[in-house]
């Protein structure tokens, strides 16, 4: 299957999906995710027995296409607007901000419990969603220039789809502070809070991202696989239930004024002016 915002590729045993809108910093968008939960069915049904993701370009993921999320939050505001019935038209509104939300969920969710392991090649920056997509690797490399952070907070939106694994991650205390902060912080400091398991100099990135991976081809493929399955069963009734609270709040704060001004501002390179509403 072609796509055209990543690039799979094989190596007898091995799998690599990029991530390829350079030009946009590899920022998520609705194809980008569409593209992804497809390849990952792809790899899955594969010779491919590990899976590396990193990104092409200097950054491996900038997150969610703001652009994209601006549109659809203008969308929705000119449905209610427009609708000679504002209910429909916000209960239109919702359901789309819902079913975007569930998208964004399912590749989180996808990744995490997928049956082979995933290895993240963090090649640069790993901001919002793609530090997301960072936290829910088996295992994460990252080149010491790279820089982390879930910055929704910055932008009037909310880190709630990743909160649910970060948590699991590192803790409630050290969660809270880059929740709430979004702040941004290098991969050193990644690696001591348990976020990325080896700092590797740009040059040896892929490389000991593909030695890592030759370990693992190693170890019996059956055992791995149940291995991943145990683990993800151990809490799949209490992620089903904070991932549902969580793609809820997702969607409801794309209505506040703060969401659609943080949007804004980010995209026209200001200072935001929070209305706290």
């Amino acid at each position: 299957m072609s796509f055209s915002t990543l690039r799979l590729e094989y190596d007898a045993d091995l799998a690599t999906l990029t991530f390829n809108r350079p030009d946009k910093r590899n920022a998520i968008s609705r194809r980008m995710i569409e593209e992804l939960l497809a390849a990952l069915d792809e790899v899955e049904g594969s010779r491919g027995r590990v899976l590396i993701l990193t990104g092409a370009g200097k950054a491996f993921c900038a997150g969610m296409d703001l652009e994209a999320l601006k549109a659809l939050a203008e969308e929705s505001r000119h449905s209610l607007l427009e609708s000679k019935g504002p209910q429909d038209a916000l209960a239109h509104s919702s359901e789309a901000h819902l079913a975007d939300s569930r998208r964004t969920a399912s590749m989180f969710r996808r990744i995490y419990s997928f049956s082979k392991p995933v290895i993240a090649a963090v090649n640069g920056s790993a901001i919002a969603g793609g530090c997301g997509v960072a936290t829910v690797c088996d295992y994460t490399l990252a080149v010491p220039g790279a820089k982390f952070g879930y910055t929704e907070t910055r932008i009037g939106f909310i880190p709630a789809l990743v909160s649910v694994f970060l948590v699991r991650q590192i803790g409630e205390k050290r969660a809270r502070d880059l929740l709430l902060s979004g702040r941004l912080f290098d991969a050193e400091e990644a690696r001591q809070i348990g976020l990325v398991n080896e700092v590797v100099p740009a040059e040896r990135l892929m490389p000991r991202a593909q030695e890592l991976a030759t370990s693992l081809l190693e170890v019996s493929p059956t055992s791995l696989r149940h291995t991943k399955r145990l683990l993800a069963d151990f809490s799949q009734k209490e992620l089903d239930r904070e991932l549902e609270v969580a793609i809820h709040a997702n969607a409801r704060i794309r209505s506040t004024a703060d969401f659609g001004e943080g949007l804004s501002a980010f995209l026209e390179k200001r200072q935001p002016h929070w209305r706290g509403q």
